[in-house]
């Protein structure tokens, strides 16, 4: 499984705390896993766990920083699957030296085109932009 793939897993897992609350979300991660009948290895299972868990420990934060960088939107007005991938963008670019901005705003974008609604490419992108100076 690529990095693409693994991208792809953490944002439907990660776009499951939508729904549940975080206690209950060990239990989600095994059905997560099972439903899907995802070929998964331990290794990559372990990455996309642990990723996913680093960003929900930080969802505040990142929450918060994106209401400030935002105009005109907040995040209880985004659509969850918008508001799930600029999360995961938005960790990747503070918070993951492992991925290069470009590549964090990209993947986003990728994402928001094949899971979010019509437009949600170029207005992740537009979000995204604010962050590419990490400031």
């Amino acid at each position: 499984m690529g990095r693409r793939e693994q991208r792809e897993q953490i944002f439907k897992l990660l776009f499951r705390v939508e729904f549940h609350d975080r206690e209950d979300m060990p239990e989600q991660l095994i059905l997560f896993f099972e439903e899907d009948d995802l070929e998964v290895m331990e290794a990559e299972r372990l990455y996309i766990t642990g990723k996913c868990d680093r960003i929900m420990d930080r969802l505040a934060e990142i929450d918060g920083l994106l209401n400030e960088k935002t105009e005109k939107w907040t995040t209880d007005r985004m659509g969850r699957a918008e508001l799930t991938i600029l999360r995961l963008a938005v960790y990747e670019i503070l918070f993951d030296e492992d991925v290069p901005t470009g590549v964090a705003i990209n993947e986003a974008v990728e994402l928001a085109k094949k899971f979010g609604q019509d437009g949600a490419g170029a207005f992740v992108n537009g979000i995204l932009a604010r962050f590419a100076d990490k400031g």
